[in-house]
């Protein structure tokens, strides 16, 4: 995962760096490290967001509450 990719991961499910540290027990300036490409994004990190997003993306589509109603 490119530096580029963390931020617009972190961007796409609504978080800022610093929810990512409280969720994870990071150090407060370590994603900024990841963000500026100063240290590379560790294996797990893209993992852990692409869960994140693809529950997102299956809220939307089945839970999304404009529809009122679960989907197929």
């Amino acid at each position: 995962m490119t530096a580029e990719e963390f931020t617009e991961a972190l961007a796409a499910i609504g978080w800022k760096q610093s929810d990512l540290c409280r969720k994870t027990g990071l150090e407060r300036n370590t994603p900024s490290r990841w963000a500026t490409g100063a240290v590379p994004v560790p294996g797990w990190v893209p993992a852990y967001l692409g869960v994140l997003l693809e529950l997102k993306r299956m809220h939307a589509k089945y839970l999304d509450p404009k529809e009122g109603k679960a989907s197929d």
